[in-house]
């Protein structure tokens, strides 16, 4: 009796111990799920954030881009419209235009090349001297920034009715832009591949955009002004999904003899997803002066593509797009220019968003086909061989397919074959690539618009 007693208790003791391990065995379970859960969160969270960020960096650039055209002709004459005038420039009639105009094409007194130089010269400046400050710069004070020259921008263009000054909003969303450039790209590296994807498809996001509310709500009849007026909201979401939106964002940054250091949140650890996918990225790399320059050297393979591509395409957009005009249509020929930005960055946007589906190597193919681009639209200034603008659109669209082909997928590169110890500084180089040829573009379509004009 007392052995089954003994036997029994046992077997109750043993039941209680598979009960309690079982137990023990549900809450693992329960935890990591609840662990992987929260990954999912926060890792739609931060795509989304990126996406956004890109979405916002770049709207104020592309909105001074699509306004070039009404921008310049402010003050052809002295003459200015009312802050409120419902006419879709910002500019005098038309007529003011053409009886100064003697050329065989109908031109603006400058070129938009003007504009473009105006948004891409600082971008320049910014970028090429960011390397060797903008690592003692915390995250958040350079979102700040960011956010205070993008405001900025819109402000002044919005309010104030001189050309100069005007170029000086314009100045204000390029530093926005470039500044804000190279701190999401440099940021990318923290959160893995994917989010250099939905940064480029934001990047491409702003130019569709940034270029349709401009052109759709000058056409509704609000003044260009008042447009711009209500973009500010954009500054403010830039912010928000900054501070609220990202998850684990870095938290600062020291540095000692260029050695960068980089301090995480205190709540990653071991068992959660970290900052960074390699952890190799999250050692201190020395990158002196001599490092610098050579990883510079082996980034042109990335960078001179990519440059060539941008030297066709924004050529083509800001020297060559605004002297096509086809009379008789239902749009004028301010409004023909702000729906080709708008079409042009229609086909950006697509090709930025399809990394996940093409890659794309051989960039300098990209480059080929864009100057091919160039010959074409060349042709139809000077023999007006298109029938129809709609092959004009097609032709656009196609561009914008190219130019952002290539954008993303440079990066991509850069993102997938850099070692993990230097890519953050890699993708801050290289896209330098992009503003240069910008800049390159810019200086050659003033003088081309020139000549032309004098024609």
């Amino acid at each position: 009796m007392i052995r089954m007693a003994v036997v029994n208790r046992s077997g109750t003791h043993d039941d209680s111990e598979n009960h309690d391990w079982s137990e023990d065995e549900n809450d693992a379970n329960h935890t990591l799920q609840g662990r992987e859960s929260q990954r999912e969160r926060e890792n739609v969270r931060n795509l989304v954030a990126f996406w956004l960020f890109g979405l916002c960096n770049s709207f104020s650039y592309v909105v001074m881009l699509s306004a070039a055209h009404d921008i310049l002709t402010t003050h052809h004459k002295g003459h200015v419209l009312p802050h409120n005038s419902s006419n879709a420039t910002f500019v005098t009639p038309s007529s003011l235009i053409e009886s100064s105009n003697t050329s065989r094409f109908d031109c603006n007194p400058l070129s938009t090349g003007v504009i473009l130089l105006a948004d891409i010269l600082p971008a320049i400046l910014v970028k090429c001297t960011a390397p060797c400050y903008l690592h003692y710069i915390p995250y958040g004070i350079r979102i700040l920034i960011c956010v205070i020259f993008g405001l900025a921008s819109f402000l002044i263009v919005g309010l104030v009715e001189v050309v100069w000054i005007d170029i000086i909003g314009v100045v204000c969303a390029s530093i926005s832009s470039s500044f804000g450039e190279i701190t999401f790209l440099s940021l990318t590296t923290f959160y893995g591949n994917n989010v250099v994807s939905t940064w480029s498809s934001g990047t491409g996001g702003a130019g569709i955009f940034g270029a349709l509310s401009y052109a759709g709500l000058t056409s509704v009849g609000i003044s260009p002004r008042n447009s711009v007026l209500l973009m500010i909201i954009v500054p403010v979401v830039e912010a928000l999904s900054y501070w609220i939106l990202l998850t684990k964002r870095p938290s600062n940054f020291t540095t000692n003899n260029d050695n960068l250091q980089i301090q995480y949140p205190d709540n990653v650890d071991g068992d959660t997803e970290t900052l960074l996918e390699d952890s190799e990225a999250k050692r201190v790399h020395p990158l002196t002066m001599r490092v610098r320059i050579l990883l510079l050297w082996h980034l042109m393979t990335y960078m001179a593509p990519l440059a060539a591509v941008y030297i066709a395409e924004y050529f083509i957009n800001q020297g060559l797009i605004e002297i096509i005009y086809f009379p008789g249509i239902w749009l004028t020929h301010a409004e023909q220019y702000r729906w080709l930005q708008v079409d042009y960055q229609l086909g950006v946007f697509i090709s930025r968003s399809s990394i996940n589906c093409v890659k794309i190597k051989k960039i300098w193919l990209l480059a080929v086909l864009q100057y091919v681009n160039v010959a074409v639209i060349f042709l139809q200034i000077f023999f007006e061989f298109l029938p129809t603008i709609w092959i004009l659109f097609a032709l656009v669209f196609y561009e914008g397919l190219l130019g952002g082909g290539a954008y993303v997928n440079t990066f991509y590169r850069v993102t997938t074959e850099v070692e993990a110890e230097y890519r953050e500084y890699c993708m801050g180089v290289t896209s330098m690539a992009d503003s240069c040829g910008v800049a390159i573009a810019a200086a050659a379509a003033v003088p081309v618009h020139n000549k032309l004009c004098s024609l």
